[in-house]
C-alpha cells in the first residue's frame, strides 16, 4: 500500500525541496499538502491551532485516533543544488532543507494514505489523520497547536525524522526557551558626555558574562546560547540607547527548564541594574522535552526488524561516498557516537537497523515533538536517508535532498509508519498499553507548556484567526 503511492509522495517531496520555506512562511508547501490530502480522499482542515500554514487530514470512521505528524519548513542560509557534492548555492533562492523536512512531512503523509487503505480492506473502525505541522526550526508550532487543542482526542502520535540510520528514535531531547531580551538606555556623546549615556549595549554583554559563569553551576545536560540581535548600532561615539540579545535556554527535564528561564531572567535584570538600564523580555518559542513510551517503542521496533533496513544500491552507495569526501572522518566518528554505534568507517549507507535507546542522550537538540508527547502518548523513528556523517543544518544535507537514496529511505520509514499505526487500529489493546504506560510517566509531572498563554506566533491577526 505504501509502494502503491509512493511515487506521488517522492514527487511532492521533491516539489517541497525546491520552495524552501522559513517558520511560519510555508504557503506554497501547506498548499501542496492541502492539494494531495484532498486527490487521496481526506477530510481536510486548515488552519490548525489558528495558524495558516498548518494542516489536517483525516480518514476513516469511529474508534481510536491515531495521528501521523509531518513538518515541510526550511532554514535560512542553507541554498545549496541538488545532487552534487559541491558547495553550490542555488540562485533562485537564500533557503534551504537542510533537516530533510520535506521528506518528512511528504513521508509521514504516505504512511497516513497508506493507513487509511488498510483501514478500507479491513473494514475496520478508527481514524487516521496527517497533521502537517509548520516552523519545527524555532518557531514551536506544535507547542501551539497543543496550546489550541488541536490534539485533544488523538490517542496515539507517530512521527519521524530523516537521518543517517534508521531506527526507533530514543526519546530523550531537551526542553527549550527562546527569549528576547530588550534592553533600554540613553543615547549620548560618546566624548563629550559620556556620563549622560546609559548604554544598553554595555548591558548585553555584561548579561553574557553572568550568563557565562552560569555555566559552572546548572546541570551538564543543561544548554545556553545567544545571539545579539541588535547592538544599537554601527557609531561607535554614540552611547547605544536600545540593544537586544535573544537566549536560547535548554534542559533535559521541563521543570530543570522553567528554573533556569528564572535565573537567566535575574541575571538580565542584573545587568540592568549595574548599567541603570531598563529591560524586558519576550518569549519566541519553547518546546518540552520528550516522553517516551516503552509499548509504542517496542512495537515499532518489531516493524523495523521485520522489514530491515532501507535496500540501497552501489549507485546511491557511490554518491554517498563523494559526499563524505567532503566531511572528516571526526564528522563520521561524531554521527555513530549520536547513535551509540561502533564506528565503521568504510561504510556510507545505512545498512542495519540500531536497537532502541541507543546512544546516551548527550548528543541532542530540541523539538517541537516533545510538546505533543506530554498531551499524547507518541512514538518515533530516525529514516536513513543520507550518507553517514552528514551533518544537521549542513549544504550536504540539502544537496541529498532529493537523491534516490533519500526516497528509498523516506518509503521505508513510512513502511514502518504505516505498520505500526495498522496494528494499533487491528489491536486495541495495544492502543490502552500506550496509554498505560503514558499515564505512569506522567504521574506526578504536571506539564506546563512551555510556552505562555500570551504569547503568540508570528502571524499577523493569530488572536482573530485562532477564535
Amino acid at each position: 500500500m505504501v509502494e502503491g503511492h509512493g511515487p506521488d509522495l517522492c514527487a511532492m517531496s521533491d516539489e517541497i525541496w525546491e520552495t524552501p520555506e522559513l517558520n511560519y512562511q510555508e504557503t506554497k508547501s501547506v498548499a501542496r499538502h492541502k492539494d494531495m490530502l484532498a486527490q487521496k480522499g481526506f477530510r481536510v482542515s486548515e488552519n490548525i491551532g489558528g495558524i495558516p500554514t498548518a494542516v489536517m487530514g483525516e480518514a476513516g470512521d469511529g474508534g481510536p485516533v491515531i495521528a501521523i505528524l509531518g513538518e515541510y519548513d526550511a532554514l535560512p542560509g542553507l541554498s545549496q543544488e541538488a545532487g552534487i557534492a559541491e558547495q553550490k548555492p542555488r540562485n533562485d533562492s537564500d533557503n534551504g532543507h537542510g533537516c530533510g523536512h520535506n521528506l518528512l512531512g511528504s513521508g509521514a503523509m504516505l504512511a497516513a494514505i497508506a493507513v487509511r487503505d488498510f483501514l478500507q480492506s479491513n473494514n475496520l473502525p478508527g481514524r487516521v489523520r496527517y497533521y502537517g505541522c509548520p516552523a519545527e526550526e524555532g518557531g514551536s508550532a506544535k507547542g501551539f497547536m497543543v496550546r489550541a487543542g488541536a490534539f485533544d482526542d488523538v490517542d496515539v502520535a507517530i512521527s519521524w525524522h530523516p537521518a543517517p540510520f534508521a531506527g526507533v528514535n530514543n526519546p530523550i531531547s531537551l526542553a527549550c526557551n527562546e527569549l528576547e531580551f530588550h534592553f533600554k538606555g540613553r543615547a549620548a556623546h560618546a566624548s563629550s558626555s559620556p556620563e549622560l549615556g546609559r548604554s544598553a549595549l554595555d548591558a548585553v554583554e555584561l548579561m553574557n558574562v553572568g550568563a557565562n559563569y552560569m555555566r559552572e553551576h546548572m546541570p551538564s545536560t543543561a544548554r545556553l546560547h545567544y545571539a545579539l540581535i541588535n547592538a544599537g548600532g554601527v557609531a561607535p561615539n554614540v552611547v547605544q540607547a536600545n540593544a537586544t540579545v535573544r537566549y536560547l535556554i535548554r534542559a533535559r527535564e521541563l521543570d530543570e527548564l522553567i528554573e533556569l528561564v528564572e535565573r537567566v531572567k535575574k541575571i538580565a535584570q542584573g545587568a540592568a541594574l549595574m548599567t541603570e538600564t531598563s529591560v524586558e523580555h519576550v518569549v519566541v518559542s519553547g518546546d518540552a522535552n520528550l516522553i517516551g513510551n516503552t509499548p509504542l517503542e517496542q512495537l515499532m521496533y518489531r516493524k523495523l526488524e521485520a522489514l530491515g533496513p532501507p535496500e540501497f544500491d552501489e549507485a546511491d552507495r557511490d554518491f554517498a561516498r563523494e559526499i563524505q569526501a567532503t566531511l572528516s572522518e571526526k564528522d563520521i566518528r561524531a554521527a555513530y557516537a549520536r547513535f551509540g554505534l561502533k564506528p565503521r568507517l568504510d561504510v556510507p549507507l545505512c545498512d542495519t537497523i540500531f536497537p532502541p535507546e541507543s546512544g546516551d542522550g548527550r548528543h541532542v537538540g530540541s523539538t517541537d515533538v516533545g510538546t505533543v508527547s506530554w498531551v499524547v502518548p507518541t512514538v518515533q523513528m530516525r529514516g536513513a536517508t543520507y550518507a553517514i556523517g552528514t551533518p544537521g543544518h549542513s549544504w550536504q544535507l540539502v544537496a541529498q535532498g532529493k537523491m534516490p537514496a533519500a526516497h528509498k529511505g523516506m518509503v521505508h520509514a513510512a513502511k514502518v509508519m504505516a505498520a505500526t499505526a495498522s496494528e494499533l487500529f487491528a489491536d486495541p489493546s495495544l492502543v490502552a498499553a500506550a496509554k498505560a504506560d503514558f499515564a505512569e510517566r506522567r504521574e506526578g509531572r504536571p506539564f506546563i507548556n512551555p510556552i505562555p498563554d500570551d504569547v503568540n506566533p508570528p502571524i499577523p491577526g493569530y488572536g482573530e484567526a485562532a477564535e
